[in-house]
């Protein structure tokens, strides 16, 4: 079989990295129905499991690294406990309140608020296009407020029990975007001393362990007979997409793409979440969503694509 050539690995690439965003809110979105068949904390609980058993293999050593030093156990401590345990209780408590639309829409600040988060915490420069992404996502999330077609049922006159509701789950899932931009701004720490597989092995283990408590309590009081077979499908898919699958090919693509150009694929997760909302879970979309959706990806847009200065550090998708 004759060799590849560039060109033609780089479009395969784009595949990977395409996919990886699309399945990152397409399960965004389905966490939707599932929070609705399985408490939140029994939910992430078998989440982290399944992954856990996927992934058995990432524990091992496949290239030489140094010995874990005590910032290091902390580090990936901390990368667990708010990438892994506080995203997870955020953002599955927040779809379960807001529309699968709204939750696309918020998490497209995600690339914006990693740049702020960098600047903060790792002094990284960030230039004027950067500042005008974070203002794309805070008016979009802004815009996002004024509109009341974000609830569940989607009913314009909503009562204020169920518009305070739709802001708690939207704020809920502002919190995962946070959670994320601390795993971002971790992760950038930790690669240099753990593999990205091992990063992602080692703190859904860390994940596990911390949800235990809760997910065995939930399990004992809960019915599993009462879940149809599709909702324990639906929980396999979830698992396996959020752990390994986008995982593995965000790593596969970026390997033969740029970091800067790669972060462009990051537009496609909104808009796979905004997708699955309409078509599959039968959302309403109103025209302000529509505009505070067209907002926030020129966000992600002014945020990700290609600089005079494009970095080469690989980014990993977690959502």
């Amino acid at each position: 079989m004759p060799l590849q050539s560039p060109p033609t690995r780089r479009w395969i690439a784009y595949g990977y990295l395409a996919l990886a965003m699309a399945l990152a809110g397409s399960y965004v979105a389905l966490s939707k129905p599932l929070v609705a068949a399985l408490p939140v904390f029994l939910l992430a609980w078998l989440r982290f499991g399944i992954g856990g058993i996927a992934m058995a293999g990432w524990f091992k050593k496949t290239t030489p690294e140094p010995p874990m030093t005590r910032n290091t156990r902390w580090l990936l401590f901390l990368e667990s406990f708010l990438g892994n345990f506080m995203f997870s209780i955020c953002m599955l408590f927040g779809v379960s309140m807001t529309s699968a639309v709204s939750a696309g829409v918020i998490m497209a600040a995600i690339p914006a608020v990693v740049a702020l988060m960098s600047w903060v915490f790792l002094k990284e420069k960030i230039g004027p296009r950067i500042w005008a992404a974070v203002a794309c996502a805070a008016l979009g999330i802004g815009m996002l407020a004024l509109t009341r077609h974000g609830t569940p049922e989607g009913v314009a006159s909503a009562s204020s029990a169920d518009t305070s509701r739709v802001l708690l789950g939207n704020l809920l899932v502002f919190g995962a975007v946070l959670c994320e931009a601390f795993y971002a701004v971790i992760g950038k720490k930790l690669t240099g001393a753990v593999s990205p597989k091992r990063i992602s092995a080692i703190i859904n283990l860390c994940g596990f362990l911390l949800m235990t408590p809760m997910g065995l309590y939930t399990a004992w009081h809960f019915d599993f007979a009462a879940v149809h077979v599709s909702s324990w499908l639906l929980l396999v898919f979830y698992a396996l997409a959020a752990s390994v699958w986008t995982v593995w090919l965000w790593m596969t693509g970026t390997r033969h793409v740029p970091a800067a150009h790669a972060g462009v694929f990051t537009v496609l997760l909104p808009i796979s979440a905004a997708l699955v909302g309409v078509l599959v879970l039968g959302e309403p979309l109103s025209g302000m969503q529509v505009l505070a959706f067209a907002v926030a990806l020129t966000g992600v847009l002014l945020a990700t694509l290609p600089g005079r200065q494009d970095r080469n550090t690989p980014v990993e998708p977690h959502v």
